[in-house]
């Protein structure tokens, strides 16, 4: 079977919850959107307001109060929101990535450790963090375990490295600069390559049922692990896995029964957070984000900006400014769809408002030097 361009993109925005807010419950929307990039605090925020009717933020902040929901370093060695019964298995999945990019960075090995120090430590730092620990409170811990202080970018690639959470720390978002750490629990099995491929297998299976259809380059880039790992996982599970043709003959594996909506399903309008995660989880970004668009978008130093998603590809960028939402569009959009827009600014305001309307200000820099919006317009917050 044959699937065009157009259909992937709705079969994508079928998943993630974007042809239109469901009533779901927050974890459970999480469970089937696989995983949100967190290391902007108030983006899970945004992506789930944007795909769950009536999203409530008090449910993301007591999912994450009580652990329901967890935030560690995971695919693509960068902040993830996941459900704290799928931790286990990505960060068993995520251990060989992991430990060659933290372990093996320069910053970690000008410490003098190796990865075996790292391993010798690991057990009673996770003891250490069975209650949350800030950063300062670790490097004590560190400095009076290891005899010396250790570097700030040689603790950071342990603590990343390590299975740990960030803990709460306040804040409109839930979490704050002021970072804090506990262990993971239950922990992960670390060095083990049979639960490294086990994991591998059960994350390839999610990833396909929230973003598939999808080619083994677009599984290794959503993970960021080797493609060698990514073949030997497809090859065990191929006879549970559909394959299809993609529009330029690639193959695309899915799981059986997935949704794969019609290409002319309408796609309403959104105001898409920033790093949001159907930007960034395939190799093929163009199934959502046109390729004459990326650089405007994301930019020199990964800051993914947060879009306007019209007929469900970017089609521009926005911000918050003093009256509304300034949102710039990269080509013409017509009437109806500014209208669209403009009822989402509204209730985008009104959501951040609450919160914390500047949340995403200091990214503000990247307007002055330049998105090249070809129309812009200010669309009112009330």
């Amino acid at each position: 079977m044959v699937i065009s361009a157009r259909a992937l993109n709705r079969a994508t925005l079928a998943r993630q919850l974007l042809l239109g807010r469901e009533q779901v419950d927050t974890v459970e929307a999480l469970r089937r959107l696989v995983a949100l990039q967190a290391q902007q605090a108030a983006s899970p925020y945004i992506a789930l307001w944007n795909r769950i009717h009536g999203f409530d933020p008090a449910e993301l902040d007591a999912a994450l109060g009580d652990r329901r929901i967890v935030k560690a370093t995971l695919m693509r060695v960068t902040l993830h929101a996941v459900h704290a019964e799928d931790y286990r298995g990505f960060r068993e999945a995520m251990e060989p990535t992991l430990r060659s990019s933290r372990l093996g960075d320069a910053r970690f090995r000008s410490s003098g450790l190796t990865g075996e120090d790292a391993d010798a430590l690991l057990p009673d730092l996770l003891k250490h963090t069975g209650r949350p620990r800030g950063s300062a409170e670790l490097g004590e811990w560190l400095e009076a375990r290891l005899g010396r202080p250790l570097e700030n970018g040689a603790q950071r690639m342990l603590r990343q490295y390590a299975p740990l959470w960030h803990a709460p720390t306040g804040g409109p978002w839930t979490f704050t600069n002021r970072l804090s750490y506990v262990a993971a629990a239950p922990r992960p099995a670390l060095g083990d390559p049979r639960a490294a491929e086990a994991g591998l297998r059960d994350l390839i299976l999610r990833y396909l049922a929230g973003f598939g259809p999808a080619s083994m380059a677009d599984m290794a880039q959503f993970a960021m692990v080797h493609r060698p790992r990514v073949r030997a996982a497809v090859a065990a599970l191929a006879d549970g896995l559909e394959q299809l043709e993609g529009p330029d003959g690639t193959v695309l594996y899915d799981v059986p029964g997935a949704p794969r909506p019609v290409e002319d399903t309408p796609a309403p309008p959104r105001l898409m957070a920033m790093w949001d995660s159907v930007l960034l989880a395939y190799a093929d970004r163009g199934r959502v984000l046109p390729p004459e668009y990326r650089k405007r978008v994301i930019r020199v130093n990964g800051d993914v900006l947060p879009t306007l998603l019209v007929d469900g590809h970017v089609a521009g960028v926005w911000r918050v400014a003093d009256d509304g939402i300034e949102a710039g569009a990269f080509h013409r959009l017509p009437e109806g769809t500014w209208e669209e827009l403009a009822a989402e600014a509204r209730a985008l305001a009104a959501f951040l408002a609450a919160r914390d309307l500047r949340a995403y200000a200091r990214y503000d820099h990247w307007w002055a030097k330049g998105v090249s919006a070809a129309e812009t317009r200010l669309l009112p917050g009330g």
